[in-house]
């Protein structure tokens, strides 16, 4: 049909290309029209469905360039081969449809990604397996990002004849052989091998509560190559992924975020425990900072002094079993201080006159 239409004002040598040009713009039209179609019935089936229909969604705009190149693709294909240009221009739009899957792949990755975590949302009280799969989601998601971004550029290199075995042998880096590239590799790949062993075994996750080497801090962020801590008074320690595979850390919100906390306090012989214990039982039901598991009081340690109290409570998190170890502390002391004023140890002097030298002696008597 393009063969049959009148071409006379043009130069002979410009009407090949004209002619190939009205069909790249039909097929073009075509692939779009056809995307448009695909795309709303896609989109309909998958509704109920949120993880397919976020791949529908997320990819669309990827995916009407993907169909445009590929009529274009197809156009170029079924070009004459004495044809200038056309060799070229084929290897450019196979380039652009590379790059363009690559951009596609990745868009309906994210859109898993944000719809798993969209899905369940870690800000409740009980969000250990919203944080597990959030844990899972960024480590294998940007592990995937990683490995398409790859494949997308060996495949290009790929296409160039004079390079193609530098695309080769990043394809080879993709599999198992090139997991021992060589020593320079070995700390990035020994990050990358480390990540996606926490997004499985997960002695980590995202919210985590941890104490590495001595500091006590929040998981933030867990990234391709290194972990983000944020710690009590709000710095960050970045630990490379690496280091808690091989190291030792605690982590107190492995199984549950549930905590035992404890006050010490150091008393007097001559103070009662049973009042004591019954002040410290009503601080507990008043407090919403107690999950009413465990309150306990022991005497844990004496001396020839004082006697050792410890006081043994149980909240819901962490940062709650700080405060309520705090408001009892508080309490505790008010109240010894006002019904047995002379329950918290305490070192007193008294002083005396020896009459035979008449010179002042101070003896110190413990209570």
């Amino acid at each position: 049909m393009l063969a049959s239409l009148p071409l006379d004002f043009l130069p002979e040598a410009y009407r090949a290309w004209f002619v190939l040009a009205i069909a790249m713009v039909v097929a073009v039209i075509i692939a779009l029209i056809v995307h448009r179609i695909g795309f709303l019935v896609l989109r309909r089936i998958t509704a109920p469905r949120p993880y397919l229909h976020a791949v529908v969604v997320g990819g669309c705009t990827a995916s009407q360039f993907v169909m445009a190149l590929l009529a274009i693709r197809v156009v170029l294909s079924g070009a004459p081969a004495d044809m200038p240009y056309t060799r070229g221009l084929a290897y450019v739009v196979t380039v652009a449809l590379i790059l363009c899957l690559t951009w596609w792949a990745n868009s309906c990755i994210k859109s898993l990604s944000d719809t798993a975590i969209r899905l369940n949302p870690y800000d409740v009280a009980d969000n250990l397996r919203a944080r597990r799969m959030l844990t899972q989601t960024r480590v294998l998601a940007r592990s995937a990002h990683a490995v398409i971004l790859l494949l997308g550029l060996s495949f290009v290199l790929l296409t160039l004849p004079g390079v193609r075995q530098i695309g080769a042998s990043l394809l080879a880096s993709a599999g198992v052989a090139g997991l021992i590239a060589g020593i320079a590799a070995r700390p990035v790949l020994g990050n990358f091998i480390a990540g996606l062993q926490i997004a499985f075994s997960q002695p980590i996750r995202i919210d985590d509560v941890l104490i590495v080497n001595g500091e006590w801090g929040r998981v933030e962020e867990i990234t391709g190559t290194f972990v983000v801590v944020r710690i009590w008074d709000e710095r960050r320690m970045i630990v490379p992924l690496q280091w808690f595979i091989e190291n030792p850390f605690e982590n107190w919100t492995h199984r549950t975020a549930s905590l035992l906390g404890t006050v010490f306090l150091w008393l007097d012989f001559s103070v009662p425990l049973e009042p004591v214990r019954k002040e410290f039982e009503r601080l507990c039901k008043e407090s919403p900072l107690w999950d009413t598991r465990v309150a306990v009081v022991q005497v844990t340690d004496t001396t020839d002094r004082a006697m050792q109290v410890r006081f043994l409570v149980s909240a819901a998190n962490s940062g709650q079993a700080f405060d309520l170890r705090c408001y009892l502390r508080e309490r505790l002391i008010a109240f010894i201080s006002e019904r047995y004023p002379g329950g918290l140890p305490r070192v007193r002097a008294q002083l005396g006159r020896e009459r035979d030298d008449a010179t002042p002696e101070g003896r110190v008597i413990p209570v």
